[in-house]
């Protein structure tokens, strides 16, 4: 009777609202296929020398073209099917092989710019006149748009003869150090007062002072930024794929998608960036959940 309880509870208190969600977007995403392809089919129609149409058959139409204004979601479905599961993933058309690219971008770039991000934050919080004069330019420098920042970054490490992975990677950096930083000066302030008085009071260092208490108060100020950061990082390496496209990546996807004008093979790319971006925040919220229990505490 308790489990039948738990069941019900968890549909009506989580699972059923999420459903609820995804069924009325999945909704309003067919409505407006239909009605931003309707003029496109019209004209099919017209070109085909078909001068009357029913509804059903109109409807039809725009939820099967090859290169829609907005693809339908089953049209998405099946292009990431194709490009996930039919094409092989050492092939340039598997989206497999792009994430792969992407992914290795994305991950050396967070791990750069998650350190770069807990070093000025421990320099801040213990070098009082950083904070004056280091926070407002790293505020400042996240102020310009990284869609003009990611080709003079790309251009001037190419004229460094630093090709590959490393621009990509440094754009990433430069998204996700930034969010890294603040959580991590907000997580070192965070003891209470009374705590660092009492360890000045048994003459404790700063070392120690950093270590058995700052940094342990600072780990759920931590995990919540990286997870900002992780997801920042991808989009950094995404945009430096724009503009870096031979080397493969969802960025190189998306710009081949534009050129050609295949939809669909856009979309695809965008919700296989997506699912990546979810898998990255899951990884690090495990992280999280295991320290956090290391720790002695559960959250």
């Amino acid at each position: 009777m308790s489990a039948r309880r738990g069941l019900s509870g968890f549909w009506t208190g989580h699972l059923g609202p999420i459903l609820a969600v995804c069924v009325a977007i999945v909704a309003l995403w067919y409505a407006g296929a239909v009605w931003m392809n309707a003029d496109l089919q019209r004209s099919a129609f017209d070109n085909a020398g078909q001068k009357s149409w029913t509804t059903g058959e109109l409807v039809a139409g725009t939820l099967a073209q090859e290169r829609p204004r907005l693809p339908a979601p089953h049209q998405v479905a099946q292009e990431l099917w194709k490009t996930v599961v039919d094409t092989a993933p050492s092939s340039k058309r598997s989206l497999v092989y792009h994430a792969g690219v992407t992914l290795s971008a994305t991950l050396l770039g967070f791990l750069f710019g998650a350190g770069l991000g807990v070093g000025l934050a421990v320099l801040i919080v213990h070098v009082r006149s950083l904070e004056r004069s280091l926070m407002p330019w790293i505020i400042a420098s996240q102020t310009i748009p990284i869609i003009a920042l990611a080709p003079m970054i790309v251009i001037i490490l190419n004229q460094l003869d630093v090709t590959g992975i490393v621009p990509k990677a440094a754009i990433a950096a430069y998204l996700s150090f930034f969010p890294v930083t603040v959580g991590m000066v907000k997580g070192l302030r965070s003891p209470d007062p009374l705590q660092l008085d009492l360890l000045r009071t048994y003459s404790a260092s700063q070392a120690q002072t950093f270590w058995s208490l700052r940094l342990p108060a600072s780990v759920p100020f931590l995990f919540a930024s990286l997870k900002v950061g992780v997801a920042a990082s991808l989009v950094g390496t995404v945009v430096a794929e724009l503009t870096q496209s031979a080397d493969g990546g969802f960025g190189a996807r998306l710009l081949a998608g534009s050129y050609y004008g295949q939809t669909i093979q856009i979309w695809a790319a965008i919700f296989a960036a997506a699912f990546c971006a979810c898998a990255l925040i899951a990884a690090v919220a495990l992280a999280d959940r295991v320290v956090a229990r290391r720790m002695g505490y559960a959250r």
